[in-house]
């Protein structure tokens, strides 16, 4: 009886304290670069299950958040998919200056659902397909990434007329995935388990670096979520989950 007891208060206690080491949870609003979709769901379970803490994810291109955070949206967290609206947050007072680091160096990728279609630059060159697949240059890095790396070609003029354009990456590859353009350029990330089709990583001598920055806003500020949120995304398994889907790291943030 005594034994039984004893366990109970055990058990009591332990329970207890599981709650008590949670009580003080918190929620967190972070707007994510729609290339940066499946990385971040499975850090985000990561870090709810290491800290009990919450991120609420949303997704879309980088300069579409940009516009929101500038309008008061209530992020208190921005994983843009370039360095340079992460800065201009923070010159402007709406982000903190010193939390700014690089998360992730993205990759583009030339990719056909059809086994065989792409063969390097070789696919560009011909032109034999009716239709091609990016994203909006103006808001998402990726598609700026693939405009860079048709000009560098010199194939800028001869493609433009067959562009098929999404407002975000995550768009991009879905023109593709339905077969509503032949061929595109999407983000390494998206292509990971998906073993059919055919593909080219298009030399970094193509295109500017897609250096993917993180910041903490003025509404995270106060918010220990966010500020957790943003530490874990620097730790080892947060950096393992992102090497896991194609990204390279940068080892000096």
């Amino acid at each position: 009886m005594r034994i039984s007891r004893f366990i109970f208060g055990a058990v009591c206690l332990l329970v207890c304290g599981v709650v008590a080491g949670r009580a003080d949870a918190d929620q967190v609003n972070v707007a994510v670069a729609a290339n940066f979709t499946a990385p971040a769901k499975e850090i985000a379970a990561a870090f709810r299950q290491k800290t009990g803490h919450e991120a609420v994810l949303s997704f879309g291109s980088s300069g579409q958040f940009y516009t929101q955070i500038n309008q008061d949206a209530p992020f208190g967290v921005f994983l843009s998919a370039d360095q340079e609206r992460p800065k201009k947050l923070a010159d402007k007072g709406l982000a903190e200056p010193a939390s700014r680091f690089t998360y992730a160096i993205g990759k583009l990728v030339l990719w056909s659902k059809q086994s065989g279609y792409v063969k390097g630059e070789a696919t560009l060159q011909s032109a034999a397909f009716a239709k091609l697949s990016i994203c909006n240059p103006a808001a998402a890095p990726y598609g700026e990434a693939a405009v860079e790396t048709m000009k560098s070609l010199k194939l800028y003029d001869a493609l433009k007329p067959k562009f098929v354009e999404g407002a975000d990456i995550m768009q991009a590859f879905q023109f593709v995935d339905t077969g509503n353009a032949e061929v595109g350029f999407v983000a390494l990330s998206q292509l990971t388990g998906n073993v059919g089709g055919s593909r080219w990583i298009v030399p970094q001598t193509l295109y500017k670096p897609i250096r993917q920055d993180a910041v903490l806003l003025k509404k995270g500020a106060d918010n220990k979520a966010a500020t957790a949120f943003l530490e874990f995304l620097k730790g080892p398994q947060a950096r393992a989950i992102i090497e896991k889907y194609g990204y390279a790291l940068d080892n000096g943030s």
